[in-house]
């Protein structure tokens, strides 16, 4: 057996002891919020289903940063004009802001990884007319350097972006990409600073292949786009053809003109 096929396996596995983790100590409740499920329910109460589904807020098609109704996007928004990016456009799951905040922060302990998978599945499902209108041959999530891997126990946007591919039908090479170094948490950056931090951050390994395809890059929340930037270069640099960026959250103020 190919070790694609016995990662792949593992995986499936690993998400199923997860997901199975939560019905044994919580038998028939939400996965988010932990309320009981109606006997229609799946994963997710129908709350916390609506909090993660719903965006009501118009955002930028280039940056997905929330912009004010009457704001003119033809060459992006005030905030990313200006801005020079390596990807070509954002998908965003909805704002950093209530349950799907709540979310992000949940994936981010060490025993979210059957979550994550699971909201990538959910997101899927809400967007995948849009997604498959950009001819998505792959897709690729932003790796965590190997220590903060270790120490939290899986990558968040690894598992968001299998429960992406699995719904899609598309694969998803979570190994592609690799973190050169260790950077700082970008929250604590200037702007300026969160391009500086993870310039060159990023390097596409050897065997892997993305030349003359166009990639979704998935990453669990989203802010300046510096991070999706110099992911999205690397892969380009190695001969990517397109490659369009999945945010489950978008951070950041409002833009208003």
């Amino acid at each position: 057996m190919k070790s694609s096929t016995w990662t792949g396996r593992l995986n499936d596995l690993r998400r199923e002891a997860s997901v199975g983790l939560v019905q044994i100590l919580y038998p028939a409740c939400c996965h988010l919020c932990a309320a009981p499920l109606a006997p229609e329910s799946d994963f997710f109460c129908a709350a916390c289903r609506t909090g993660l589904l719903t965006d009501t807020l118009p955002s930028c098609p280039r940056c997905a940063g929330t912009i004010g109704p009457f704001v003119f996007t033809g060459d992006g928004c005030a905030q990313c004009r200006d801005e020079s990016f390596a990807f070509d456009t954002v998908f965003r799951l909805g704002p950093y802001d209530g349950v799907l905040r709540d979310a992000v922060l949940r994936l981010k302990q060490h025993t979210g990884e059957g979550l994550a998978e699971l909201i990538g599945e959910l997101w899927a499902e809400r967007d995948a007319e849009r997604l498959r209108a950009r001819a998505v041959d792959a897709v690729v999530p932003v790796p965590l350097h190997w220590w903060r891997r270790w120490r939290r126990g899986y990558n968040q946007s690894a598992a968001i972006a299998r429960g992406l591919a699995r719904r899609l039908q598309i694969p998803c090479f979570p190994t592609w990409l690799r973190r050169l170094r260790n950077t700082p948490d970008q929250p604590s950056q200037s702007p300026t600073g969160r391009r500086e931090n993870v310039r060159g951050a990023f390097a596409v390994r050897r065997r892997a292949k993305p030349k003359g395809r166009t990639l979704l890059l998935v990453d669990d929340v989203m802010t300046t786009g510096a991070t999706a930037h110099e992911a999205a270069r690397a892969l380009c640099g190695a001969g990517a053809t397109c490659v369009c960026v999945a945010a489950l959250a978008r951070a950041g103020a409002p833009v208003k003109s």
